[in-house]
C-alpha cells in the first residue's frame, strides 16, 4: 500500500495579504443617500438625518452638537443682559423686574445645561413651546426696557438662529411668526406710536424673516454636509470591517496551509527515517534468515529444527513489520479508486496495533456486510481512520473499549469510532478541528485538522457526533458512488430481512 501522507498545500497559501487588501478596496461600493419622506421629522421638529447608514448614536451626536451651540448662545444672552441692565446701559426704570426676567432665563439655561450633560435635550419634543417661551421672554425684556428701541430686540435674531440650527424649516418659520407677533404686540403697547416706531417695526419684521431664511439655508447646508460625512464615515467603517474580515480569513487560510505543510514535512522526514531503518535492519535480517534456513537443512534433530522454525517465524514477523512501516511512509497516491470501506478500517487497525497504548484495550468492530464500495482515495481515508483510532486509544484507560461501526443509507457511507474514555470538555468541542489546538502534553494539534482537510477533499466530512463522561463518538461520512447507490436502491430493504439499516453487521473483537 501507499503512504498516508497529507495532500499538498492548497493554492490559497500563495495568495498574499496585499491581494486581499486590493480585493477589498476594489469591492468598495458607491455611497448612497436616502431622502426623508415629505412631512416626516424626528419628533422634535427637525428632519431625520438623511442617510441610510447613520446610527442612532450619530443622530444623538448631531443633536448634542446643536444643543451645545444653543447653550452657548443662551448663556451669552443672559450674561450680556445682566451687563446691559446693571453695568453698561443707563439705569433702567424697571431694573429689578429685568433682573428677575433674566434670572428666569438663567434658570432655564441651567436646566437645559444639566440635561445636555446627561446626553439629552430639554423639551426636545416641544419645539414650538420653547419658541413661544422665548418670544414672551424677549418681549418682556423689551417691554420693561425701552420698547422697540431696546437692545434686547436683537435677542430675536439669536432665537431664530437657535431654531434654525435645532429644528426643521417649518418650526423655524413658525418661530419667526411668533417673534413677529411679539414685536407687533410690543409696538402696540408703546406709549407713543409715530412714523419712526412704524418704520422700526417694519424694518425689524423684514430682518426677522430674512434672518430666518438665511439661518435655515445655512443650517440645511450644515445638515447636508453632516449627513454626507456620516455616510462616508459609515461606508469607510464597513469597508474597513470587510477588509479586516478578509485579512483574518486569509490569515486563517495561511495558517492552515502552514499546518498542512508542516505535517507534510514531518511525513516526508518520517518516510526517509523509516526507509533508512528498514534498509539497515532488513539486510542483517535477510542474512540471519538465510543462516537459519541452512541450519535447518543440516540439523536433523527434531528439537533443534522446531526451535529454528520458531526463530524463522519471528524473523518473518519482523520483516513483515518493516514492510508495513515502509509502505506506510511511501509517498501517497491521490488517485481515486473504488474500494471497500471495511477493508480500509481493517487496514487502519492493522497499523494501530503497533501503537504503544494499544496494550490492555479492546477494539471491537461492527461492520456492515452489505456496505457498498465507494470511490475514494484509499490512503487518505486510512489516515483519517487511523488518526481517530489513535486518539481513541489515547483517550481510554487500560481496560477500555473502542468500537468501530460502519453503515450506509441511500446517499452516504458512515464510519463511527467510539471510545469509553473521559470525553471532550464542552469548551474544547468547537476548537478540536482548528490547527495547533491540542490537550495532549506531546501533541501537535494537527491530527483532527488534517483529517477534516482530507475529508473535505474526499467530498465527505468528519464531525464530533457526541462526547461526555461516558465516552466520545466521531463520525466519518463519505458519499456513495452514484452507480452503487442506484443498485442499492433496487435491492431488498435491510429492515425487511430482519437486519438493521445498512445491512447485517459482522462483529469482531481484538484485545491486546
Amino acid at each position: 500500500m501507499n503512504s498516508l501522507s497529507p495532500v499538498p498545500v492548497p493554492a490559497s497559501a500563495d495568495t498574499s495579504v496585499s491581494e486581499t487588501a486590493r480585493a477589498a478596496t476594489a469591492g468598495e461600493t458607491a455611497v448612497r443617500r436616502s431622502e426623508p419622506a415629505p412631512g416626516t421629522d424626528g419628533g422634535d421638529g427637525r428632519p431625520p438625518v438623511a442617510t441610510e447608514s447613520a446610527t442612532p448614536g450619530e443622530h444623538l451626536r448631531f443633536d448634542l452638537a446643536a444643543e451645545s451651540i444653543t447653550l452657548k448662545i443662551r448663556w451669552f444672552g443672559v450674561i450680556v443682559g445682566y451687563l446691559l441692565v446693571n453695568v453698561l446701559g443707563e439705569t433702567p426704570e424697571h431694573r429689578p423686574i429685568l433682573n428677575a426676567i433674566l434670572t428666569l432665563g438663567g434658570i432655564y439655561a441651567l436646566v437645559d445645561t444639566i440635561w445636555s450633560y446627561r446626553g439629552q435635550v430639554f423639551l426636545r419634543g416641544w419645539p414650538l413651546l420653547v419658541s413661544s417661551m422665548e418670544a414672551v421672554f424677549i418681549g418682556l425684556l423689551c417691554y420693561f426696557d425701552t420698547g422697540l428701541s431696546s437692545p434686547f430686540r436683537f435677542y430675536y435674531f439669536l432665537s431664530l438662529l437657535v431654531a434654525a440650527l435645532r429644528y426643521s424649516d417649518h418650526v423655524a418659520y413658525a418661530t419667526c411668526a411668533m417673534h413677529s407677533l411679539s414685536l407687533m404686540v410690543l409696538s402696540l403697547s408703546a406709549r407713543h406710536i409715530d412714523a419712526r416706531t412704524g418704520s422700526e417695526l417694519v424694518l425689524m419684521l423684514i430682518l426677522l424673516w430674512w434672518v430666518t431664511w438665511a439661518g435655515t439655508a445655512l443650517a440645511g447646508l450644515i445638515r447636508a454636509a453632516t449627513n454626507r460625512l456620516q455616510q462616508l464615515n459609515a461606508e469607510l467603517t464597513r469597508n474597513q470591517e470587510d477588509l479586516e474580515r478578509r485579512v483574518a480569513a486569509r490569515t486563517h487560510e495561511l495558517q492552515q496551509s502552514q499546518a498542512l505543510l508542516l505535517q507534510q514535512e514531518k511525513q516526508a522526514a518520517f518516510g526517509l527515517l523509516a526507509a533508512g531503518i528498514a534498509h539497515e535492519v532488513g539486510n542483517p535480517l535477510a542474512g540471519i534468515s538465510s543462516l537459519i534456513q541452512l541450519l535447518r537443512r543440516r540439523h536433523e534433530d527434531p528439537y533443534t529444527r522446531d526451535r529454528l522454525q520458531m526463530v524463522e517465524e519471528q524473523l518473518l514477523r519482523i520483516q513483515r513489520t518493516l514492510r508495513e512501516l515502509v509502505d506506510f511512509s511511501r509517498p501517497a497516491s491521490h488517485q481515486r479508486s473504488r474500494c471497500s470501506v471495511n477493508e480500509v478500517v481493517e487496514l487502519a487497525l492493522n497499523i494501530a496495533k503497533y501503537y504503544k497504548r494499544r496494550k490492555g484495550r479492546t477494539i471491537r468492530t461492527e461492520l456492515s456486510d452489505r456496505l457498498p464500495r465507494v470511490a475514494t482515495v484509499r490512503d487518505q481515508l486510512a489516515q483519517v481512520l487511523l488518526n481517530l483510532v489513535l486518539n481513541a486509544l489515547d483517550a481510554t484507560e487500560e481496560g477500555g473499549t473502542i468500537i468501530l461501526r460502519s453503515r450506509h443509507d441511500a446517499q452516504w457511507v458512515y464510519v463511527e469510532v467510539e471510545d469509553d474514555g473521559h470525553g471532550i470538555r464542552p469548551e474544547h468541542r468547537d476548537l478540536i478541528f482548528e490547527p495547533y489546538f491540542t490537550t495532549k502534553p506531546t501533541g501537535t494539534g494537527l491530527g483532527l485538522f488534517v483529517c477534516r482537510q482530507l475529508m473535505q477533499q474526499l467530498a465527505g466530512d468528519i464531525r464530533l457526533k457526541s462526547s461526555g463522561p461516558q465516552g466520545t463518538v466521531f463520525e466519518v461520512r463519505l458519499p456513495r458512488d452514484p452507480d452503487t447507490a442506484t443498485a442499492g436502491a433496487t435491492a431488498e430493504p435491510a429492515s425487511a430481512a430482519g437486519v438493521p439499516p445498512g445491512g447485517g453487521a459482522r462483529e469482531s473483537s481484538d484485545r491486546a
